[in-house]
């Protein structure tokens, strides 16, 4: 171990999940700690990661940290997460980032302050390429000298902004690559969005009337758990990952030029499907496609199985979960194409149906090559008898199916 170089000494003890570990193992030799001091680049404050975090008065934790930040002088990584910390004192958090803003890359830093100081002047903007900040509040964005021209990845979560100091601080990143909005802070009803070189953004847990981005290289989108009256997207058309999960829009108008999609998964949504389906239908390489507790806007609309084979030759993982009603059962099964390259399918129900036996079988038959089935289900407490003679049929049905196709791993997931 002697013949060891410090650079590498100061890699491993960069690898150490907690600051505390890292400390410890620091106090082998002096070689060690000389690594500690000028190698190591990473170093991460968690509440989970050492009970005696939760008993500290913030006051001896503030004072921990910052002993600990100074020791070292190379950081390129610092992470603080103390949950069961109220808020800790502006001066000890803004020695922490003047400190290391000669050498640090990424920055998460997830605590109140008080009192309340713009974090973003403080921090060490020209290499930083990682920030992700939560319970905090940003304000007063000058983007004459508040540049960061590495930044790749912001994250901001509780964060209080308005959407003028956003885009402002959008314009402030110019190799900005991935974007994360939860549950924002906003005062304003409407946000406009605009990134040049974004790539990925997750928007989560935001209520706004009208949401517009603009990406142009945008490649992968994520709505969560939103209320939006309009989300608009103007792009070139480089999208290949959209997911929407339990999103109430009124107007969603993600373009027409969709043909990179590979993956669209929609989960708790209520969609009109000929003019979702009109928005996904050019998406000849879509690879997966998950509509997972849909709700049709209109009872007469079903997802019919032929246009999806047509118009996706390529998919090679389909998962259904909706509302199975006899008339569009039937409707939905029409057709005899085939899914030549589905090897995953996911099936499951919300609501115990009758019908499901019926629609597996018929699904299983249009996919000849399928490796592998997923039956997910959910099962209340209580059932009564006409549920749970339904739910015997489904697995009388199943074990049967089975038989049949001894090539196929089946796995079970029940909630």
């Amino acid at each position: 171990m002697e013949h060891l170089p410090v650079e590498v000494i100061g890699n491993i003890l960069s690898h150490l999940r907690g600051a505390r570990d890292a400390v410890i193992a620091s106090a082998t030799c002096k070689k060690w700690r000389k690594a500690w001091r000028n190698h190591l680049h990473t170093l991460s404050f968690d509440s989970d990661d050492w009970p005696v975090y939760h008993v500290l008065t913030t006051s001896r934790l503030e004072i921990l940290i910052t002993q600990t930040i100074f020791q070292t002088t190379a950081l390129q990584h610092l992470a603080i997460s103390m949950d069961q910390v109220e808020e800790f004192s502006a001066a000890p958090v803004m020695a922490w980032l003047m400190y290391t803003r000669e050498t640090l890359r990424q920055l998460h830093y997830n605590v109140k302050t008080t009192p309340i100081f713009n974090i973003i002047e403080k921090c060490g903007r020209q290499k930083l390429e990682v920030l992700a900040l939560a319970h905090n509040s940003i304000t007063g964005v000058e983007p004459s000298y508040q540049k960061f021209p590495c930044l790749k990845s912001l994250s901001l979560s509780h964060v209080s902004i308005s959407t003028l100091d956003l885009s402002l601080l959008l314009t402030t990143c110019p190799k900005l690559e991935k974007l994360a909005l939860i549950s924002p802070d906003i005062s304003m009803s409407d946000m406009e969005v605009s990134s040049s070189s974004l790539r990925d953004i997750h928007v989560e847990a935001i209520s706004l009337d009208k949401f517009i981005l603009e990406a142009d290289n945008l490649e992968a989108m994520h709505l969560k758990d939103c209320t939006l009256e309009l989300f608009e997207v103007v792009s070139k058309g480089a999208l290949r990952v959209l997911r929407i999960d339990d999103v109430s829009v009124i107007h969603l108008d993600i373009g027409e030029n969709m043909e990179n999609l590979e993956v669209v998964d929609v989960c708790n949504f209520t969609i009109l499907w000929p003019k979702f389906y009109h928005m996904i239908s050019k998406s000849s390489k879509l690879r997966k496609l998950r509509l997972w507790g849909v709700v049709f806007d209109d009872d007469e609309e079903v997802m019919d199985l032929e246009t999806i084979c047509m118009c996706f030759p390529w998919l090679s993982h389909l998962s259904l979960c909706y509302d199975l009603k006899d008339g569009t059962l039937q409707h939905s099964l029409q057709g005899s194409s085939h899914l030549l390259n589905v090897v995953v399918l996911e099936l499951g129900w919300s609501v115990v149906s009758e019908f499901f036996s019926e629609w597996m079988e018929k699904l299983l038959g249009r996919c000849p090559n399928l490796k592998k089935l997923i039956i997910c289900g959910v099962v209340s407490e209580v059932k009564t008898h006409e549920e749970c003679q339904t739910l015997a049929s489904i697995t009388l049905s199943l074990v049967q199916l089975m038989r049949k196709y001894r090539h196929v791993e089946v796995q079970f997931e029940y909630e």
